[in-house]
């Protein structure tokens, strides 16, 4: 687990990273990663010397499995506060059956992610810049999913936790793959806005985490 900026770690598990910020009230985690997953980010909290029970609020980016895959054990190990958008609700608690990848390549990936166990959630996010915690504030950036929220956090000149609206590699922004994104020009619109904002630091779903003037990454990547 890396600390990017102080208090917000990285934690990569696998391809999907998920993130952990340590506030005045708790841990808070954002999305939760591939199912099966809670031991190894329980590892990971001892080894910055936090019990998993600290863990108080869990902000979900979208439903997709490799970010709520251990979003139901977590929660209920934890009885940690759960907050997602209206949007992707019914396929977190299980209104809504996640479709599955088209194609071999797609039942080769659902066999390998594994079945996502429904829970409830207990905040919803209703209104785009709202404010699910101190300090966090919830942008609603369409495309991936009809929900994906990023969060931007008041610290270090500003952390966005991007999720899978963008994603970096070797210090460049990119927007999601379009084979796993539901509207493609939705998900554009929602990077040119994140590139709009202010912020120091960005950590995404997938891929390290950029700092110093991150947001000028996110401007390279609309031009």
């Amino acid at each position: 687990m890396r600390e990017v900026v102080d208090g917000v770690f990285e934690l990569r598990l696998g391809y999907v990273n998920v993130h952990v910020i340590i506030t005045d009230d708790g841990v808070v985690l954002v999305d939760t990663g591939l199912p099966g997953r809670s031991q190894l980010i329980e590892r990971a909290l001892q080894g910055i010397r936090r019990p998993l029970g600290e863990v108080t609020t869990i902000l979900i980016t979208h439903h997709h499995p490799d970010h709520v895959g251990s979003l139901a054990e977590l929660r209920r190990r934890t009885g940690a506060r759960v907050v997602a958008h209206a949007a992707d609700a019914p396929n977190i608690t299980g209104a809504i059956a996640t479709a599955a990848p088209a194609g071999r390549i797609g039942k080769l990936v659902s066999r390998l992610i594994g079945t996502v166990e429904p829970t409830k959630i207990d905040q919803l996010i209703t209104a785009d810049g709202s404010e699910p915690l101190p300090g966090f504030t919830a942008l609603h950036t369409p495309g991936h999913t009809r929900g994906h929220v990023s969060y931007l956090l008041d610290r270090s000149g500003g952390v966005l936790f991007a999720g899978d609206a963008a994603a970096s590699r070797r210090g460049r922004v990119s927007g999601p793959p379009r084979a796993v994104t539901a509207d493609p020009v939705r998900a554009g619109h929602s990077l040119a806005r994140l590139a709009e904002l202010e912020f120091e630091h960005a950590v995404f779903g997938h891929g390290r985490a950029v700092s110093g003037m991150a947001v000028e990454a996110f401007r390279k990547s609309i031009t």
